[in-house]
């Protein structure tokens, strides 16, 4: 059965007696948001059941506020590959074919085979909470679990850059504590380049109220970048850049790095025609404790492009303080096309003009369909 108004997508899967076995629905405002904020995606079927044991499976990926948005949501009868098929299957119909360029999900076995086979060319990546949660009950009754062993292992996680210290830290902790016979480390290693009760009307009704929540709250994020202008902290023409490009929430982030550069010292370690590799040292606070990190930073002069090992561009979208100390330091005042092509831009806010202007519409609507499906 597949149903589809103007804007609201949704399409049940039922079983040979005609009984409910899955549900998928996107409101207007999800399937708008995946256009500009789909290129990562979260999928997780553990947040809740229903009363029936149906696990509640969200579309999830992360807007231009760096808040988390739903780009489609599921209930479904099983976790199995039949299941995920027509799941996955159904979420890139709603979304005309386009497959997000990355997927984050758990570690099931299932998920993993049915996403290669759908979204063959997305990078899919295990969640590092899910795999963190496991910790305890995987290694915890080691006798040297709550003396270092623990340390040492996030340590691995975290605080290694390249494949080479990670490779030489795992090697370490498995030596050191004799973990050569453990299979849940063993299959994580294997797999390291991966790495409420309520019926159906009810869930819905408590869904909506949280999903207008939400969009109330974007949209007064939304509103606050274009209403107010934060002063920059600096004479720096890249921070009026980023002013200009930001929205407000993220902006507050980028004025984090460029108070930091002032304690940064870069030091020059290789030159190779136009590339050159510096080393920049700093000290991070974590709660109640100061760690000493070591990042490089690679520049080509030619292009004024850099990359740092801290990767905080590639995880945060924005520029970290050890880049801005590379361009202060080799005299750049001005970010590349290419560079702002790259930013999350408040510019992205028009995307959801239609969930500002027809809202009460969209949700009315939205319940209505949902209360029907829940009724059929």
């Amino acid at each position: 059965m597949h149903y589809k108004n103007p804007g609201f997508f949704a399409l049940m899967n039922l079983d040979d007696d005609e009984r409910l076995e899955n549900v998928f629905w996107a409101n207007p405002c999800s399937r708008t948001a995946y256009q500009d904020f789909g290129d990562m995606v979260t999928f997780d079927t553990m947040y809740l059941t229903n009363r029936y044991g149906m696990p509640f499976a969200p579309f999830v990926g992360v807007n231009h506020h760096g808040q988390s948005i739903l780009l489609g949501d599921g209930l479904i009868f099983n976790v199995d590959t039949e299941t995920f098929t027509w799941l996955f299957q159904t979420w890139l119909q709603c979304m005309d074919d386009i497959a997000p360029s990355a997927i984050i999900t758990d570690q099931d076995r299932a998920m993993k085979n049915v996403i290669a086979i759908v979204f063959p060319k997305s990078q899919h990546r295990f969640s590092l909470w899910h795999i963190l949660k496991k910790v305890s009950k995987k290694i915890g009754s080691h006798r040297a679990y709550k003396s270092d062993m623990k340390n040492q292992l996030m340590k691995c996680v975290y605080d290694t850059q390249t494949i080479e210290e990670f490779e030489k830290s795992w090697e370490e902790l498995i030596n050191t504590y004799t973990l050569k016979d453990n299979v849940w480390l063993q299959s994580l290693y294997a797999e390291r380049k991966h790495c409420v009760l309520t019926n159906l009307k009810e869930f819905v009704d408590q869904f909506d109220s949280a999903l207008k929540k939400k969009i109330e709250n974007e949209t007064n994020l939304d509103l606050h970048s274009f209403s107010i202008t934060i002063p920059c902290i600096s004479r720096s023409p890249i921070e009026e850049r980023f002013q200009e490009l930001y929205t407000n929430t993220k902006f507050r982030e980028v004025q984090q790095q460029v108070m930091g550069v002032l304690d940064m010292d870069p030091s020059l370690v290789r030159q190779d025609g136009v590339k050159k590799t510096y080393m920049v040292e700093d000290e991070i606070r974590v709660e109640e404790f100061t760690k000493h990190v070591t990042y490089y930073v690679d520049f080509h002069e030619e292009d004024c492009d850099a990359k740092c090992s801290c990767r905080l561009f590639q995880m945060r979208g924005i520029l970290c303080r050890y880049i801005l100390a590379i361009f202060k330091r080799n005299g750049i005042k001005t970010l590349l096309d290419r560079t702002q092509l790259q930013l999350i831009v408040r510019s992205k806010y028009s995307v959801h003009e239609l969930c500002e202007e027809k809202a009460d519409l969209i949700f009315e609507e939205s319940i209505q369909d949902g209360a029907r499906y829940a009724e059929s």
